[in-house]
């Protein structure tokens, strides 16, 4: 296994929906198990394909005792909400305040092809939704509103940000082995990647809130984005 390197904001991919998985082999096995590790070490409880430079719908979670892979996932949510801080490991050293489903369920298949189906409250909820989004080129940036993405999206265009975002970058990169054969690799040279643009977004409501930036994670934003 082998940590990734994590993409960050500004890189395309990001922006980009993820295409369906159609082969299962060892390839993928080693890629969601790299994915796994990557999200471990960096401090997240959820990472998907487009993050660490795949353009494939996989997305890899560990919230409380509840932990796994799905490919090819399908979302379903209940009308019932929750607001909270979100944070992103694309995105990081910033947090902000997002309204999700308080309870949500996804179905699809794990690396062999077997039937996946799992359903989450609160915080597995929300962790379900926001890798989910990430394989349709949403960023929880995109469900900010209000003074709290005007806040938000300032801060990211200041210096403060930038910087942080170099030193979390640095921190990745010590994690990262020397060696490039990777599973990720080995899937962007097959050229399974994907390329095409995705241009709907879902601005979500949420209040105006305290999530903030630089110099680390705002508080709640380690749910996705905080650690290294």
């Amino acid at each position: 296994m082998a940590i990734l390197p994590v993409r960050v904001l500004g890189d395309p991919i990001l922006r980009t929906r993820a295409e369906d998985v159609t082969r299962f082999d060892d390839a993928l096995a080693r890629l969601v198990e790299d994915m796994h590790e990557t999200m471990i070490a960096v401090g997240g409880v959820g990472l998907a394909a487009p993050q660490v430079g795949v353009g494939l719908r996989i997305f890899t979670w560990e919230v409380d005792d509840s932990s796994g892979h799905v490919v090819n996932p399908v979302l379903t949510v209940q009308d019932e909400t929750q607001s909270g801080m979100e944070g992103c490991l694309s995105v990081p050293a910033i947090g902000g305040h997002t309204t999700r489903a308080q309870r949500a369920t996804v179905t699809g298949v794990d690396v062999t092809g077997a039937p996946v189906t799992v359903t989450g409250e609160g915080m597995l909820a929300r962790c379900l939704q926001h890798e989910t989004d990430h394989l349709d080129g949403t960023l929880y940036l995109d469900r900010l509103d209000g003074d709290e993405r005007r806040t938000v999206m300032a801060a990211l265009r200041t210096d403060d940000w930038r910087a942080a975002v170099a030193r979390v970058q640095d921190d990745r990169r010590d994690l990262e082995p020397a060696a490039a054969s990777t599973g990720a690799a080995r899937l962007r040279s097959a050229g399974t990647t994907g390329t095409a643009p995705h241009t709907a977004r879902r601005p979500g409501s949420a209040g105006p809130g305290d999530g903030r930036v630089a110099g680390g994670a705002a508080p709640g934003a380690s749910f996705f984005g905080g650690g290294r």
